[in-house]
């Protein structure tokens, strides 16, 4: 069996856990199960010999957000690798080793702590005190965009995007492990994670009960008891228990997971030999009944590798056939089209037909597959008509423009700058009409809005609209060549339009890199291949319930993306609430300026 990767992540939550942590990594608490005659090393942060809790304290002190009370302040990092890559010849030798073995995955173990965190990485100790080398890595998980600490935005926390981001860490450090030989544990193993507290917690649990089972290490008569607990610590036998006990829980606990992974594999072999047994009879019911059997049941009979009778000598070439009797030359395909041609009768009775000879099931493998055929010649043939955009009125502009400015809250230059480039207008109807476009900028449909009356609530897509290959969005900041840095998704073409406004009018400004604004309605709609290459992306659906489901599918669809929700019902809600707090804010002003 190969070395597998252990990678395992504590979260210290106040600097008295921070303390706790650096006495035990440290030696400054007695540690039973360790050997005092090996030395330590200490890979990164040599240089800073202050307390952790100092060096953690001095970190967060750079921030611009003090952390909230339940913020992990520190995160510490286990990582080492099964016993049989440290001592492949005998993994049961409790304590011992290859030094080269241990040096070079201590340097490549190292090397990726410091590739992936930096100077937030601001201790690594490399304890070779114990059963089997591993490392005791500290990481303050500084956020540099909100400037606070954050270990869910690093490593994720609770629910399936705190799984996905532990998935891609366990990843990363097998990657940096792979040319050592050492491979990552099974993905998506059902076997639960073990925390740095806890591994420890085994390995301390059962030396002191093993110790009376060994005569050597029984006490003597009349013996104290801080006499006798001095005396077998300092005892070579005692040692040799910690170590054998430690590799020994190490090793249970292994087989435990190793046998959950056996039987969560053997539930999924027989759930996937059930999907390929339902797709194979699938596969049989959708193909076409064999011409063959056919012509035997059509009373032709096989002669020189050609079917003959009734004035038909019938050439069967697979799905296909053709008729090379003087006055028929002619060819087709399928077990419908053969009995239509040998009986001279119409499709609907060739169907009954074969329902008398083959039964129901056959007859209808015959009408699917003529269908598929028909189906096919009709995508292939027939011309496409291209979308239509709804007529432009300009007369009804100037109403429309009203209705988002004054009934939306939607600043006039905000409406003119999408109107100039073709994204919005006014219909006949004096609708306004937010164009949707596919990814080369094709325009495939429309989203109309009614405005003429008070209280008109029509909304909906223009006919020929194709929902699940066009959007209505639109980018701001940065250049047109750059790349899109964060994408936004709102659930309509005028919440895109004021989540962009919000963030203006709080900013002053449009946003400093490439963002780009987009309605998604329904999960069918997500352009997943654009957004996965989208380092930030937004799901913005508002504040409504109905709309959770689809932005937790976003979620899990989208590992990278994070929900924000609305203050009000929705973006435009909040855009007018936002407008109507400006407006009094400056008539206070002016009314404390006119008391002055």
């Amino acid at each position: 069996m190969s070395p597998l990767t252990i990678l395992r992540i504590e979260k210290l939550k106040t600097f008295g856990n921070v303390a706790g942590s650096d006495d035990h990594v440290t030696r400054n608490r007695e540690t039973p199960n360790a050997d005092p005659t090996r030395e330590n090393v200490r890979l990164i942060g040599g240089e800073d010999e202050r307390a952790l809790e100092e060096i953690v304290k001095e970190k967060i002190s750079t921030l611009k957000h003090r952390p909230r009370h339940d913020a992990v302040l520190c995160t510490e990092m286990f990582l080492s690798t099964s016993p049989e890559y440290f001592r492949p010849g005998d993994p049961s030798l409790s304590g011992q080793w290859s030094d080269s073995l241990m040096q070079q995955w201590a340097i490549a173990s190292r090397d990726w702590l410091a590739q992936n965190y930096g100077s937030k990485c601001v201790r690594a100790e490399l304890h070779l005190d114990e059963s089997t080398p591993h490392i005791h890595a500290y990481i303050v998980p500084l956020n540099e965009k909100t400037r606070r600490v954050s270990h869910d935005a690093m490593f994720g926390g609770r629910g399936g995007q705190g799984r996905i981001k532990l998935s891609k860490l366990q990843d990363s450090y097998a990657a940096a492990l792979a040319p050592l030989g050492i491979e990552r544990g099974v993905k998506g193993s059902k076997a639960t994670h073990t925390k740095v507290k806890e591994y420890y917690q085994a390995v301390n649990s059962e030396p002191l009960t093993a110790i009376w089972s060994n005569n050597q290490l029984a006490p003597t008569p009349f013996e104290s008891a801080r006499s006798y607990v001095a005396r077998i610590q300092s005892d070579e036998h005692f040692q040799a228990i910690n170590h054998q006990l430690a590799d020994r829980a190490f090793m249970q606990e292994r087989l435990s997971r190793a046998e959950q992974r056996a039987r969560a594999s053997e539930k999924e072999r027989q759930r996937l030999e059930e999907i390929v047994r339902s797709l194979e009879l699938k596969t049989q019911q959708l193909r076409d009944l064999a011409l063959e059997d056919v012509a035997w049941e059509l009373g032709l009979h096989h002669e020189e590798g050609k079917w003959k009778g009734h004035g038909h000598i019938i050439n069967i070439d697979g799905p296909k056939f053709y008729d090379f009797a003087p006055d028929q030359q002619k060819g087709s395909g399928g077990a419908i089209d053969l009995v239509m041609h040998v009986n001279n009768c119409n499709l609907r009775q060739a169907v009954v037909w074969l329902h008398e000879r083959f039964g129901e099931a056959g007859a209808e493998r015959a009408a699917i597959a003529k269908t598929k055929t028909v189906a096919a010649e009709i995508i292939q043939l027939e011309p496409r008509t291209p979308f239509q955009l709804p007529v432009e009125d300009r007369n009804n502009w100037s109403a429309v423009e009203h209705y988002l400015n004054q009934f939306r809250g939607i600043r006039s230059d905000c409406i003119q700058m999408l109107h100039n480039q073709g994204l919005v207008y006014a219909d006949q109807q004096q609708n306004a009409v937010f164009v949707m476009r596919n990814q080369q900028g094709q325009r495939n449909g429309a989203f109309l809005r009614g405005t003429r009356g008070e209280n008109n609530s029509f909304l909906g897509y223009s006919k020929g609209t194709k929902r699940r290959d066009s959007w209505f969005y639109f980018h701001l900041g940065g250049k047109a060549n750059d790349k899109t840095s964060t994408a936004i998704l709102c659930k309509s073409p005028i919440d895109a339009i004021s989540r962009a406004m919000l963030e203006y009018l709080i900013r002053g400004d449009v946003p400093p890199e490439r963002t780009l604004y987009m309605a998604i309605d329904d999960i069918k709609s997500l352009p997943l291949e654009r957004l996965r290459d989208i380092n930030n992306v937004v799901v913005a659906f508002g504040n409504d319930k109905s709309t959770d489901a689809v932005a937790q599918c976003v979620l899990e669809l989208l590992p990278q993306s994070q929900i924000k929700k609305s203050q009000a019902h929705d973006w435009n809600q909040q855009l007018l609430d936002y407008g109507r707090q400006l407006r009094q804010q400056q008539q206070q002003q002016r009314e404390d300026d006119l008391s002055l």
